[in-house]
């Protein structure tokens, strides 16, 4: 797939507490085709220390209105110097990136998300929206502060909370939900990796078909620094170019880690 890199004008900033924020970004012209589970690698300027772009999942797409939305949490230095921009600024981006993406499949599906592994959910869930499939959401974080974006879910399936405070939805992890052992044929995934390895190992237990979003370490985002390597039954291969999403039957290697 042909990658862009272009300037993006910010048309909205919206603020979830205070580790949170989206930038919805408008392009110049006709975006080009951006699949579910790919991601942007951000320029940050106006700050000496931070050298190399920022890897982003792209939450939301708006083809209609030639935008996109990025879910960001505020992690570090290039994360909070992202958070200093304003409605009307520029933004330069590299995308889209990543050949790994959702397949859009199952009839009964299943999407997890876990903090800021959120983001790449609400595309997918609106994608898959719109091939007829409505999928059972849960999000989880540890307290209902950090589960940053929710009302957007609710367009698109039937949205569950779990917290592991209780302050929201049912006490506990995304994988004690209730609803997490309903039966399915999909799951998608999302978050932190112990979250997520804990609903991959569900999965191949009970036989479900089950894909998950990598959030490895990335510098480049084109699969040339080699920083982002992930162990698969295929070999060692790059998060940012064969993912960020895979089959969780081929991370077997990176399930027993």
């Amino acid at each position: 797939m042909k990658k862009y890199i272009t300037d993006f004008k910010i048309v909205d900033k919206q603020t979830f507490g205070s580790q949170y924020f989206t930038l919805t970004l408008q392009h110049p012209e006709v975006l080009p085709e951006i699949a579910p589970g790919q991601f942007v690698e951000v320029m940050v300027e106006g700050c000496r220390e931070v050298m190399l772009r920022r890897p982003i999942s792209i939450h939301d797409v708006d083809s209609k209105n030639n935008t996109l939305t990025l879910l960001i949490q505020i992690v570090g230095k290039g994360t909070r110097q992202l958070n200093t921009l304003k409605k009307g600024d520029s933004l330069n981006l590299v995308y889209p990136l990543g050949s790994g993406v959702f397949s859009l499949e199952g009839k009964e599906v299943l999407l997890v998300g876990g903090g800021a592994g959120t983001a790449p959910l609400l595309h997918l869930a609106k994608s898959l929206k719109a091939k007829g499939i409505t999928p059972t959401i849960i999000l989880g974080g540890r307290t209902a502060a950090l589960v940053p974006v929710q009302e957007p879910f609710k367009a698109y399936g039937n949205l569950y909370i779990a917290t592991d405070d209780g302050s929201q939805g049912e006490k506990g992890m995304v994988t004690q939900h209730s609803m997490f052992s309903k039966p399915y044929d999909h799951i998608y995934t999302c978050g932190p990796t112990p979250m997520m390895k804990a609903v991959a190992r569900h999965a191949l237990q009970e036989g479900i078909e089950c894909e998950v979003s990598l959030e490895n370490m990335m510098a480049c985002g084109l699969g040339a620094c080699l920083c982002c390597v992930v162990d698969t039954d295929g070999g060692h291969q790059c998060v940012c170019k064969e993912g960020p999403v895979f089959n969780a039957k081929k991370l077997t290697q990176w399930l027993a880690q």
